[in-house]
């Protein structure tokens, strides 16, 4: 396949701005960019699945620009409801260094920041050398401006659509940047970019965005809809990150190899064979764990969080460390550690309702503390920081000391 007929077979190309676009992608070797907003100080998965594009053009010989937007972000791009809360600037600045370092590290190519020729233009000249090219009608047609219109929308949210366009021709004459990917979201923001430059230098550009990719629930990955799975190990850690993916729905896991992966289509249609064959296998979920866990943070990562999985679903957690349980167990019922006998511990808990049921759990085999099955109804837990009791197959408890 072409570039382009791989990028289409991967559901990654929503509009373009011009047909030529097929050809230069196949062709020639552009030099494109694609860019966040210093909204947090790292980036999720959403952006993952975004800034993939660099690392797939960059593969047929284009040459990326990754965009960490110092002064858009000191605005703040319309959202679909209401006005974006603004950041101050220390936060800002701070979340800029943050975002081009990460990107720098994850995605290796050249960032620029729009902070760094935004920041000498005075009113003035925003207005006689760029407001003047923007039409009020022109920009009240854009999508992301008509759903505002019924809420309101304030005249600092409005001025976005220039500064991104601004971006885009300052790259295009300073860079040489002819492209600009994004999120489908963006598809006004681009357009306003290519008519612009058009206007100012009568050359063209092009763009296409790409469609937004959406978790099980039809809302997109990002810290706005509550469900950010961040690139920052510290914040996500791999092992969220692999039960996140491993439990990816049947429906969306095949479209999300597609999308977030570099695995080849003949490799895509023998995985989504084989799970169709046999779904309980799980091999696609497990395949998409392992590229992008592998591609964020590095084999050895996954491999960790693959093991600490492992050790979780099979009981064995005698070898986690206080630091791997404070993470795997994040949320599960935890109680104060007690020098008392197992079978009171475990009904002062609730963990068993009575001494009765306590002892018919114990004599079951149905009680095991960290990971060895325990009978004896006057078992004391280890003086430790924590003991991770498990109840059945899989409700854990964790009983913690100094809680």
């Amino acid at each position: 396949m072409t570039l382009y007929e791989d990028l289409k077979w991967r559901g990654l190309i929503k509009d373009i701005t011009s047909p030529d676009l097929e050809r230069k992608l196949n062709e020639e070797k552009l030099t494109f960019y694609i860019g966040t907003d210093p909204t947090a100080d790292s980036m999720h998965i959403g952006h993952y699945s975004s800034f993939l594009i660099s690392k797939r053009l960059a593969k047929y010989g284009h040459h990326p620009l990754l965009l960490v937007g110092g002064a858009t972000g000191r605005i703040g791009d319309p959202k679909p409801t209401s006005e974006r809360e603004m950041k101050t600037i220390e936060e800002i600045n701070h979340n800029v260094e943050c975002l081009a370092k990460q990107a720098k590290e994850i995605f290796g190519f050249e960032i620029v920041n729009n902070y760094d020729w935004s920041k000498d233009i005075n009113f003035m000249d925003f207005l006689r050398d760029y407001g003047k090219y923007f039409n009020i009608n022109y920009m009240l047609d854009k999508d992301i401006i008509r759903r505002r219109l019924e809420t309101g929308i304030t005249y600092t949210e409005f001025s976005y659509m220039i500064m991104q366009a601004m971006d885009f021709l300052y790259l295009f004459e300073h860079k040489n940047c002819t492209l600009q990917v994004a999120g489908s979201d963006q598809w006004g923001n681009i357009t306003a970019g290519v008519d612009l430059i058009k206007k100012k230098t009568g050359k063209e550009a092009y763009g296409f965005t790409m469609p937004l990719v959406l978790d099980s629930n039809g809302n997109k990955f990002g810290k706005t809809e509550g469900n950010a799975l961040w690139l920052d190990k510290e914040k996500t850690s791999p092992y969220e990150l692999y039960q996140y993916l491993i439990n990816t729905d049947d429906s969306t896991v095949i479209d999300y190899l597609k999308k977030l992966t570099f695995l080849t289509k003949e490799e895509i249609e023998s995985i989504a064979k084989e799970q169709e064959e046999h779904p309980e296998t799980r091999i696609a979920q497990k395949e998409l764990a392992k590229q992008i866990i592998t591609d964020i943070h590095g084999e050895s990562e996954y491999l960790h969080a693959k093991e600490v999985s492992e050790s979780l679903f099979t009981g064995k957690v005698a070898n986690l460390t206080d630091q791997e349980i404070a993470t795997v167990f994040k949320g599960v019922p935890t109680f104060a550690y007690q020098n008392i006998p197992l079978i009171d511990l475990l009904v002062e808990n609730k963990i068993a309702s009575s001494k009765r049921e306590a002892r018919e759990f114990l004599s079951a085999n149905a009680i095991t503390v960290n990971g060895e099955v325990i009978q004896d109804e006057n078992y004391i837990l280890e003086d430790k920081k924590y003991n991770i009791i498990r109840r059945g197959k899989k409700k854990y408890f964790l009983i913690e000391k100094d809680l």
